[in-house]
């Protein structure tokens, strides 16, 4: 027998990660939660099922070696994610740095066909004409710089600032998770019998298993729809009635959706009501969170390709710098400083500034219309529209999961959610479905066409209200359900 622990870890495994002066003496059944008197008095007092932990030793089973295996898994994950999280920031310094050079080089390059063109017009223009139209074409090409060049730069330092905050804070939860998990499994491996002790240590290491999970993006809770709700979303300006082929939730609550057929984004507010709207050259396929408040839309036509940025600056958008691609854009997303473009045949990685780094998958059927990546980078899924299938693939573009199923026809909106949940719309089969996040398996069917779903274009998830958001073909509204 390995007991007794250090009254340090035995005092960890004890206190209350609420009330941090009191122990845990109950556990309450509705809420699955550990609880001190503080807690019960506080919290619990309503509820039917709170019992002495001394009374559940016996009845609630403790596989310590299981969990032990658990935890030595979840602590590979995590150190993983810290890793490429690290990298992900040195990555996004880069492309900062290079853009810069890239602009100085255009510059150079313009300044040296400029006086070139001067030069060679100096057979019938005097030297002092000369040297005046040599001035103001500099001028002119050193004032464009400063007005446009400079603008484009400060845009992407401030993403990289954005983006780099909001790694560097997700690696402080990586390692304060880590922490918890090394204490956990050193408790784990020398707690020895003490049922007591084990139980809440078991209870503990499921929770903060879970804590993990979720932040790996391999959360396996099912939504579960509470309720529905419609909002039209035209605005006097549309021609026609709305095709709404993305959509995007900022942290506010705030919702962008894109409109196909009107060739406009739309601002909606916490009530979903449009309160701005912004025209962009062509139909917009999608739309991807850069910042919490920019955005960044795939905008396509026979001869417009092109990535727009776009802006949330007080209620109002304000379109930003754009890059223009040599194929088509369909689908895009975003992590930590890369863009992830498909086309209707491949799978492009690109960085912030536009510069393409490498193709990820290529179909050979022509059919592969969105993309959606994981919160840790790891998996990418695409959809493959008449093929009906949901693909999975690995960081590196291998394939590792094929999804396809009678009841999903037609796969067009796809959206994964902060905790890796994945949704995905059946155009033809008028469903929105959750698959695990292996994208191997169904795990729900969350509405159909008896819950008013008609040719689902987009679906996206807001952490803020807990709301599923569906765009639709040829529809003005769009719903929305409440999901717990």
């Amino acid at each position: 027998m390995k007991w007794p622990l250090s009254k340090k870890m035995e005092t960890f495994v004890l206190k209350c990660i609420i009330h941090n002066d009191e122990q845990l003496t109950r556990y309450c059944a509705d809420h699955s939660q550990l609880c001190c008197s503080k807690c019960v008095e506080l919290n619990h007092s309503q509820c039917s099922k709170v019992t002495p932990i001394s009374e559940l030793t016996n009845s609630q089973p403790t596989d310590l070696q299981g969990l032990s295996v658990e935890l030595e898994t979840v602590m590979g994950g995590i150190k993983s994610l810290q890793i490429n999280q690290e990298a992900s920031v040195q990555s996004l310094q880069r492309t900062y740095k290079e853009h810069g050079a890239v602009m100085i080089e255009q510059l150079h390059g313009n300044l040296n066909t400029n006086i070139d063109k001067c030069c060679n017009s100096s057979v019938s223009t005097s030297d002092k004409n000369l040297k005046e139209e040599m001035c103001w074409s500099v001028l002119s090409i050193l004032n464009e710089f400063d007005s446009i060049t400079v603008k484009e730069l400060n845009e992407i330092k401030d993403e990289v600032i954005s983006i780099k905050g909001s790694v560097t804070s997700s690696i402080h939860k990586c390692t304060s998770l880590h922490n918890d998990l090394l204490q956990l499994l050193e408790i784990v491996q020398k707690i020895g019998d003490n049922k007591e002790l084990c139980l809440i240590a078991s209870i503990k290491c499921k929770h903060i298993i879970q804590q993990a999970l979720t932040l790996l993006g391999k959360s396996g809770k099912v939504f579960k729809v509470q309720g529905k709700s419609e909002h039209n979303v035209r605005v006097p300006s549309d021609s026609v009635s709305c095709d709404i082929s993305g959509i995007c939730v900022l942290p506010d609550g705030q919702v962008l959706v894109a409109d196909w057929t009107n060739k406009n984004v739309k601002l909606l507010n916490q009530q979903y009501q449009v309160v701005s709207h912004l025209d962009v050259n062509a139909r917009p396929f999608d739309i991807c969170l850069i910042t919490p408040s920019e955005v960044a839309v795939t905008v396509n036509a026979s001869n417009i390709h092109e990535v727009q940025f776009i802006t949330v600056n007080q209620g109002k958008l304000v379109p930003g710098r754009k890059f223009q691609l040599q194929h088509e854009c369909r689908g895009i997303d975003h992590h930590q400083g890369d863009l992830f473009v498909i086309s209707s045949e491949e799978l492009y990685k690109y960085t912030l500034n536009g510069k393409q780094v490498c193709s990820l998958y290529r179909s050979f059927d022509g059919t592969v219309w969105k993309c959606a990546v994981s919160p840790t980078g790891d998996r990418l899924y695409i959809i493959s529209y008449w093929q009906n299938k949901l693909l999975t693939l690995a960081r590196d573009g291998t394939l590792l999961a094929t999804y396809t199923v009678p009841a999903l026809v037609g796969p067009h909106g796809l959206h994964v959610t902060p905790a890796g949940q994945v949704l995905v719309c059946g155009y033809h089969s008028d469903t929105v479905q959750q698959v695990g996040w292996e994208g191997q398996s169904k795990l729900a069917t969350l509405a159909t066409k008896r819950h008013g779903v008609w040719g689902p274009f987009s679906v996206c998830y807001s952490s803020t209200t807990s709301s599923i958001i569906v765009g639709q073909w040829w529809g003005d509204n769009i719903l929305v359900f409440r999901v717990e």
